[in-house]
């Protein structure tokens, strides 16, 4: 398998702030836009401006280093490129890096940059954050502007930062949205949901408790159904807007021909989505956004894992259940933070918190009390070596 590409394209950069990697989905000036597809890299031009996203970050001076790998068109979940290879995982190369964010969680991971921006539909921020032992924000849908950034299901479509830490995920955010601060004390209390059916790695929920037991927020156990439901409606609406998004491509067979054969499959997959299974899918997904919002009623946060395993190795890369616990998030809209926890062992587990509209200042503020309590990233990671787990 090619491996080693973190960057489609490496920038010397301008400015003397932050060094910021960018997702090769979002338009940087005077560098061509791939979405990490061979078939957009065939004919991209040069893009003439900036994504309105990285309005901030240009006016604070941050340095862009490059624009950042991903799953061909942000259509997958492990993190591998079958055209410009796969990043590598920092913290043990022979697994994969998660995606579909790949590059920029490795980026920050590997010390390449200091902050990096990443799309998230259904998890793509999320799993590479959890993979790579970083910390990673979901926004509220409609948050960060969406121009400028190359289109997978436009309705759940997000943009969020990528940091070592917290406080590193807030600064971003305030680059994404000048004038944002964490102005807000951490949630006194958590609901605490256990999505069944998904086969969670028991250490990994074991990671999740203990976490939340070291900070001692109160945890109630809240009851959630239908997070199934959700994840596979979630599936029905992506793929129906996934094909909408890349017609340019599917309706020409000289391009067509040059998208990888596992994005050019789930694509031929996702055309059979019919206009009546989209239609109860959106009627579904208002009923999820209600029991959502019930749920946030009784405790105000939610937590669970962001993933249900550990990476897998490269060699088992393609597999389900990579979003089991994500995708459901991005069908109500709401924000989620992920964050590394200790498991006792090399590789941590992240935790993931999911928040009301608009709660990124309640998120990060509760993220940085646990953060705190469980030592922080140095505590529970150790980068470069290969294990069992």
């Amino acid at each position: 398998m090619n491996t080693g590409t973190t960057f489609i394209t490496r920038m010397a950069g301008s400015g003397d702030g932050i060094r910021l990697a960018v997702k090769d989905l979002i338009d940087v000036a005077g560098v061509p836009t791939t979405a990490g597809s061979r078939a957009l890299a065939a004919t991209a031009a040069a893009a003439e401006r900036d994504a309105p996203c990285l309005a901030g970050a240009r006016a604070a001076g941050a340095r862009i280093v490059g624009k950042a790998n991903l799953n061909e068109l942000a259509y997958g979940a492990s993190g591998v490129n079958e055209y410009f290879g796969t990043p590598v995982n920092p913290l043990d190369p022979g697994r994969v890096p998660g995606g579909s964010s790949s590059g920029s969680a490795v980026a920050v991971a590997g010390g390449e940059a200091d902050l990096a921006y990443g799309s998230d539909t259904g998890g793509s921020i999320r799993v590479p954050a959890a993979f790579c032992g970083i910390t990673g924000l979901k926004t509220t849908h409609g948050r960060i502007p969406l121009a400028g950034v190359w289109p997978l299901a436009p309705s759940m479509d997000t943009i969020g930062p990528m940091a070592r830490d917290v406080a590193g995920v807030a600064a971003g955010l305030a680059l994404l949205e000048p004038g944002f601060s964490v102005d807000v004390t951490a949630a006194a209390q958590v609901g605490r949901i256990r999505p069944g059916g998904f086969g969670v790695d028991p250490v990994i929920d074991a990671a999740v408790d203990a976490a939340l037991a070291r900070c001692g927020v109160e945890v109630i156990d809240v009851e959630l159904p239908g997070w199934e439901l959700a994840s596979r409606t979630s599936d029905v609406i992506i793929d129906a807007e996934a094909v909408a998004s890349n017609r340019v491509l599917l309706a020409d067979p000289a391009r067509r021909d040059l998208l990888g054969p596992r994005v050019r499959a789930s694509l031929a997959e996702a055309q059979a989505v019919t206009p009546g299974q989209l239609l109860r899918a959106r009627a579904e997904q208002e009923r999820w956004r209600a029991a959502m919002a019930a749920a946030m009623r009784e405790t105000g946060l939610l937590a669970l894992p962001t993933v249900p395993f550990f990476p897998p190795r490269l060699d088992a890369a393609i597999r389900p259940g990579y979003l089991a616990l994500t995708r459901a998030v991005n069908l109500a809209g709401l924000p989620a933070l992920a964050l590394p926890v200790p498991t006792g062992r090399r590789l941590p587990a992240s935790l993931q918190l999911i928040g009301g509209p608009n709660a990124e200042a309640l998120l990060l503020a509760t993220g940085a009390m646990i953060e705190a309590a469980v030592g922080g990233l140095a505590a529970h990671t150790v980068p470069g070596r290969s294990s069992k787990r």
